[in-house]
């Protein structure tokens, strides 16, 4: 059976996740508890105490959905699954970082190290206010490169995440984003929804914080990864080390192309997607993409138990 294990990205967060893998499985909480000590905070006790304002600050958001991802994982692992159950891995933007953990091509104290890095950097590449995303509903990928186009103005505008038939998300200038939300409804969207993020990521305004992560990630060692990487900026598979350093700056600015990833994995054959970590957003978007992919979500100790006894 080909299995690809993806990872969740930015939005899936919430106050508590983890906690019960950490309760259940030893090697879930020693996951948290080297993210703590990477960051040389406890980010633990955010994410499962804190405010979800706090834990919703990109440079916190990142690290904290990849350490429940993790959890999940060793998890698995204690249940006698492992990555290499998998075909393939891949993550929707911040959760490429995730798959890269998750298939040792980096270790978790360097991954929450760049993911903080990453954060942080995103962030104060564009003043708040500036910038926003807006997901046009009910277009395809073409017709949102088109509003996006006719929208930008001379400002930056950008067709962002191609996530699955009906939802592109635009990314640019805040008021060439609204431009386009407007222009995408006139044009036959179904909606067009300004999103409550704090930075327009993937886009060309991203650029000061892909050039902090070139330097980042030219001090980290990365490994071939134990089962392929689907990257989010090319939509297939990569394995070499320096191909994953130069695309994971490169993912920065460009688009996740989501919608194109689950293709590849189906026409390699993928017949299950195992959601590992926080929430199903991922599982939303595969299911219209390709009916044909049974997702199942691992984020609980009782998911954990299902899937490994093979009842999910």
């Amino acid at each position: 059976m080909t299995i690809a294990f993806v990872f969740p990205g930015q939005g899936a967060q919430t106050i508590g996740m983890g906690k019960a893998l950490a309760d259940a499985y030893p090697a879930a909480k020693a996951v948290f508890d080297e993210v703590d000590e990477a960051l040389g905070e406890k980010l633990s006790k955010l994410i499962w105490e804190g405010e979800i304002e706090e834990l919703t600050l990109t440079q916190n958001a990142q690290p904290a959905l990849m350490a429940t991802s993790i959890a999940a994982l060793r998890a698995l692992e204690a249940e006698g699954i492992s990555v290499s159950n998998a075909s393939f891995v891949a993550g929707h933007s911040l959760g490429e970082y995730s798959a890269l953990a998750a298939a040792g091509s980096l270790t978790v104290a360097d991954t929450s190290r760049l993911l903080r890095t990453r954060g942080q950097a995103m962030q104060s590449a564009v003043p708040v206010g500036e910038g926003a995303m807006a997901a046009i509903l009910g277009l395809d990928l073409e017709a949102v490169r088109a509003v996006a186009d006719e929208a930008a103005q001379g400002e930056v505008c950008q067709a962002a995440n191609d996530n699955d038939p009906t939802q592109v998300v635009v990314s640019g200038a805040k008021a060439a984003v609204e431009r386009a939300a407007e222009i995408a409804k006139d044009k036959g969207a179904k909606r067009a929804i300004m999103l409550p993020v704090s930075a327009p990521f993937h886009c060309a305004l991203m650029q000061p914080a892909a050039d902090v992560m070139a330097e980042a990630l030219a001090g980290v060692a990365i490994k071939a990864p134990a089962v392929p990487l689907i990257a989010n900026v090319r939509a297939e598979t990569v394995t070499d080390p320096d191909v994953i350093r130069q695309l994971l700056v490169e993912q920065v600015t460009g688009s996740v192309r989501w919608r194109e990833s689950v293709q590849y994995m189906a026409a390699k054959g993928v017949i299950e997607a195992w959601e590992i970590g926080a929430g199903k957003a991922l599982s939303g978007m595969i299911r219209k993409i390709d009916r044909a992919i049974e997702c199942k979500a691992v984020g609980s100790p009782e998911d954990v138990k299902k899937v490994a006894e093979g009842d999910a």
